[in-house]
């Protein structure tokens, strides 16, 4: 086919189309042939004896003449040179063979007999249909200015692009988002080891910090927002929470939520047997130098609920700070038998850990749990409570996921009566402030999270420190 140009030059191109061949020839029409050689297995001891094989060679006869060639002759006898030591002869020539033009006509193709001259090059396979052209390169003008295309490649108008895989990128565009969202913070110094300039914000980042836009969903609308904070002043001593999933409800017998599992209390019980199976698993993952978290303890634990349902109302204002009556014994709901105010709780159950996961030395690689809070939309608020937090989103660190369900005593009858022994039925609680030893702990842990905690550390722990 044919095609032309502008110029009316015309251009001879040829359709090359991929053939496949199938390979349709019948199976075989005779069966398999299989010798039937006698043996008598290896109970007769015929296979190890020496004369088995001369036996076999006797009974089934080649059908081939063997010689001293193996039926392949090699006669060196007329090769110049052979014996003399020149092996020229019998080499492989250096090259490729020149054709003599005569020959080259008959080793053409079969496709290419009475073709013209246009394609007596070869053509390299094509996977797919193309057309090929038998001109040369055909030369393309561009309807750009020179002068735009020079200023599109000057080297000095290049901006230089950084590898966005780069540790060092990756850290300015995440001091980036801090820089946007708190930017009387941003730091403007010189990099450090300790202290990193983010990435300069663009007018499309600012936009989006003023007017965010979900990403795949643009026709969604923002009601609010919360600033994600940490809350130091709710981490306990051991600066993490655990968090406990039941296999089942504790209190299913209950019609609805029974609202003593706000207020419950999870009581890990001391087990020597269990701490030496962790002592030991701990020593061998000191030694094997794994890149595995450190074993956890799988303790068992007992759960108690209070003793009325209409305490767990009296517990929280008990242990919300917040509360302007936290304070007042009035809130506790039975009286001790030295006259004291407390809560009473009695025991569900005791519970097994039988699958869990974390990191003792990472809180917040794994899981963390996040808790909105809104000062104005406070539920269920006692009028005169104050505020201790502002709004936001506050993140709480997760050191260990643990999945509980009830104690099987498969297998430890000889221990029930000590068992029962060490049994507590019914616990009386009193809420009242850390001591001081505590609160140092958990200071330290503080500290370690906020360097300005330390200003609240005594001399002499900061000294150790």
């Amino acid at each position: 086919m044919a095609s032309s140009r502008q110029s009316g030059q015309v251009v001879h191109q040829d359709y090359i189309a991929r053939v496949r061949y199938d390979n349709s020839l019948p199976p075989p029409s005779l069966p398999p042939k299989f010798l039937d050689i006698p043996g008598t297995g290896l109970a007769g001891a015929d296979y190890t004896s020496a004369g088995y094989a001369s036996r076999m060679a006797k009974e089934q006869p080649l059908n081939i003449e063997a010689d001293a060639e193996l039926g392949m002759p090699i006669d060196l006898v007329g090769i110049p040179g052979v014996f003399d030591g020149d092996e020229r002869a019998i080499l492989a020539r250096p090259g490729p063979i020149k054709l003599h033009p005569a020959d080259k006509e008959l080793l053409k193709p079969l496709g290419a007999l009475g073709k013209g001259a246009a394609i007596a090059g070869s053509v390299s396979f094509l996977r797919r249909t193309e057309y090929t052209s038998s001109q040369g390169p055909q030369q393309f003008t561009s309807s750009t200015s020179k002068d735009l295309l020079r200023l599109r490649n000057d080297p000095k108008r290049r901006k230089t692009s950084m590898n966005k895989d780069d540790p060092i990128n990756i850290i300015r565009n995440v001091i980036k988002g801090f820089d946007i969202a708190y930017p009387r913070d941003a730091y403007k110094g010189e990099d450090s080891t300790t202290n990193i300039q983010g990435a300069k914000p663009s007018e499309a980042d600012a936009k989006a910090w003023t007017n965010p836009q979900h990403p795949s969903k643009p026709s969604l609308q923002l009601l609010d927002s919360y600033p994600v904070l940490p809350d130091l002043d709710a981490l306990p001593s051991t600066a993490c929470f655990m968090l406990a999933k039941f296999i089942t409800n504790p209190l299913a017998s209950s019609r609805g939520y029974d609202h003593r599992l706000d207020a419950a209390i999870l009581r890990q019980k001391n087990d020597e047997q269990a701490y030496a199976r962790w002592n030991h698993r701990n020593e061998e993952w000191k030694q094997s130098s794994s890149t595995k978290p450190q074993p956890i303890p799988e303790d068992d634990y007992e759960y108690f609920v209070p003793l009325e349902a209409t305490s767990v109302r009296s517990i929280k204002r008990k242990l919300d700070v917040n509360d302007p009556e936290h304070d007042d014994d009035e809130l506790y709901t039975d009286d001790g038998p030295d006259g004291r105010r407390l809560f009473k709780y009695s025991r569900l159950r005791t519970y097994e850990t039988y699958q869990q996961s974390g990191d003792p030395a990472s809180f917040y690689d794994d899981h963390v749990a996040l808790a909105l809070h809104d000062p104005d939309e406070t539920v269920g608020a006692v009028p005169g409570m104050t505020q201790r937090l502002q709004k936001g989103a506050y993140f709480y660190p997760i050191m260990q996921r643990t999945s509980l369900r009830p104690k099987r005593n498969v297998g430890q009858m000889a221990f029930s009566q000590a068992a029962d022994d060490e049994k507590i039925d019914e616990l009386d609680v009193t809420v009242a402030d850390v001591d001081e030893a505590l609160r140092e702990a958990i200071l330290e842990k503080r500290a370690v999270i906020d360097p300005s905690a330390k200003a609240d550390l005594p001399a002499a722990v900061e000294a150790a420190a």
